[in-house]
């Protein structure tokens, strides 16, 4: 992939002489910006770093969502359930032995025009004509993927406060903490290995997705994976895909980098304190 991101497409062969065209053509200046959510990109080919922008910003929202979901199902796994913990995990891994496809496109019937929701609405009397902005939009595209990936960020959650010591929790409560504060001051710290390695395993795949966005996006939900799909199966631009994705892979690094270097580095103001 990065070698042939230094190639150029030349009608239906490709000249693998070495050059930068590619990387030049995704940075190129333009006197005329392009505004995207009113952020101006002064570039002559401004869609691949619109569509990098929007679809972290997506993955972002969606590693929230995840993490906010997943994090009380863990504890609650972890600190209420005390026997049969492993049945508990495999019941809530049973949806996800299906396909993922097919779980995309159960999403899509459940938001369609027709589809469970607009169809309950209508039977209770809430609303007259279907809704149409739950589908082909980002919104669709988040909740499909928040669903994706919720129980695989319970699993690594689930692990480090499985590995808490209750015993630091009953001397917090011994020493007058509240509940919140033992879990801020305790819990939470100690979970915060599985935790971020959640975050990162959801964030970082959805950053590329490219089925769900093609099949409940539609045109305002298309991300970046999209874009690179279409420079190699539609456009036949095989490198100008590939210099996109080392592109979107070098800053997607430099964001994991930075947030690791962040934790890493309050954890060692929080050790010096």
């Amino acid at each position: 992939m990065a070698a042939l991101s230094f190639w150029t497409q030349q009608g239906f062969e490709i000249d693998r002489s070495f050059t930068l065209a590619n990387y030049f053509a995704l940075v190129e200046p333009s006197s005329e910006p392009t505004t995207w959510m009113g952020i101006p990109f002064p570039l002559k080919y401004p869609v691949p770093a619109i569509l990098l922008v929007k679809s972290i910003a997506m993955s972002l929202a969606i590693t929230v969502a995840v993490i906010a979901m997943a994090y009380p199902m863990a504890y609650f796994l972890a600190f209420h359930v005390t026997r049969r913990k492993a049945l508990w995990l495999v019941l809530l891994t049973i949806p996800f032995w299906t396909s993922y496809l097919l779980r995309v496109f159960a999403w899509k019937i459940v938001l369609g025009f027709n589809g469970a929701i607009n169809s309950g609405l209508k039977s209770l009397g809430v609303i007259v004509e279907p809704l149409s902005f739950l589908l082909y939009n980002p919104l669709a595209v988040m909740i499909t993927l928040v669903h994706a990936w919720v129980a695989f960020a319970v699993l690594p959650i689930f692990v480090s406060l499985d590995k808490v010591d209750r015993s630091l929790l009953e001397a917090a409560t011994d020493l007058g903490d509240s509940g919140l504060r033992r879990f801020l001051q305790v819990t939470l710290p100690l979970s915060a290995p599985g935790t971020i390695g959640a975050a990162l395993l959801v964030f970082i795949p959805t950053v590329g997705d490219y089925v769900t966005p093609t099949l409940v996006g539609g045109p305002s939900g298309t991300m970046i994976g999209n874009l690179i799909q279409e420079l190699f199966l539609r456009q036949n631009n095989a490198p100008l895909g590939a210099a996109v994705s080392i592109s979107m892979m070098l800053v997607i690094a430099v964001i994991v980098a930075f947030f690791l270097w962040i934790i890493g580095f309050r954890r060692l103001r929080s050790r010096v304190r």
